[in-house]
């Protein structure tokens, strides 16, 4: 590729605001995880967008949010320590001109920021389109953005605009990844990111917070994957509920992170899920080191 552009852009915003969703739009692939439930991601996840222009690398981050335990900081962390990566900040907000105190905080994180920012209104398929110009008022009298750009990332709509409009503020250079790849994250990684969502998606508000998902074992034969896996939650209670009355809840998630992780192996899968107790994780640094959430792994 000649003349080619290539970076790093970071995408920051809420919890809950459509980050993951629009990433995977972007990409025309589903690698992060989506649930209408807050601090789904809880990592840092790159993923790739190339086309004739250049290279996209995306960072998908946790939403900046006040943290409340170990693996709230470790989440908040990861988020901040984005901004230094990237060349460009996208932060995603929802089309509302009443500014909460949840993107007040994350201007005062962007005030001293020198990269440039494109802020990107989502889920503007609620609005009416004259609707759209309040909000872009409102963001607009509080701090200066390079671009301001309406989207729907559940539609698809403005997508082909903020890709154009990316490549323009992209620093000229070399692709990073071969044009093939979509994403740097480890195959098990985003197995178990697949597992968890179905638990996210399936379970009540209080359980899916302290869940997480470890493969144990994922063997490539010649036919057919077979995967092992346990779902870890902190209380014997949630261990019942993600069980179900007679397994009833456990094969429903097991069926339904199947089919995804057929399409993502493009192969038969044969998944074994297990449920395991391991009470107040998410404030144990050796958990949560355990668990893939290592504050070294954040500037890698």
């Amino acid at each position: 590729m000649s003349n080619t552009k290539s970076g790093f852009v970071a995408l920051i915003g809420r919890p809950n605001v459509g980050k993951s969703t629009l990433m995977n739009k972007l990409i025309g692939q589903k690698i992060a995880i989506t649930s209408h439930k807050p601090q789904t991601t809880r990592n840092k996840i790159r993923t790739v967008y190339t086309d004739e222009r250049g290279q996209i690398v995306f960072l998908d981050t946790p939403g900046l949010h006040r943290s409340r335990n170990k693996l709230g900081d470790y989440m908040v962390s990861v988020a901040e320590h984005t901004f230094k990566d990237a060349d460009l900040i996208l932060w995603l907000v929802e089309p509302d001109e009443k500014i909460g105190a949840g993107d007040t905080h994350i201007m005062e994180q962007l005030e001293n920021i020198k990269t440039p920012i494109i802020l990107c209104i989502n889920k503007t398929d609620t609005l009416k389109q004259d609707e759209v110009l309040p909000v872009i008022a409102a963001y607009s009298s509080r701090m200066e953005f390079a671009e301001i750009i309406p989207v729907s990332a559940l539609k698809g709509r403005g997508c082909d605009d903020l890709l154009d409009t990316i490549f323009k503020y992209l620093p000229e250079g070399e692709i990073f990844y071969d044009e093939d790849t979509v994403t740097d994250q480890p195959m098990r990684q985003i197995t178990a990111e697949l597992i968890r969502e179905k638990v996210l998606r399936s379970m009540t508000d209080e359980v899916p917070h302290g869940v997480a998902v470890i493969i144990d074992r994922m063997e490539f034969k010649k036919r057919i994957v077979d995967i092992d896996a346990t779902i870890i939650c902190e209380k014997d209670s949630h261990k019942g509920m993600i069980i179900g009355k007679q397994g009833a809840m456990l094969k429903k998630i097991g069926s339904a992170a199947r089919r995804d992780i057929e399409d993502l192996v493009e192969s038969q899968v044969n998944l074994k899920l297990w449920v395991k107790v391991k009470k107040d994780w998410r404030d144990s640094d050796m958990l949560l080191k355990n668990f893939g959430y290592d504050k070294k792994n954040i500037d890698d």
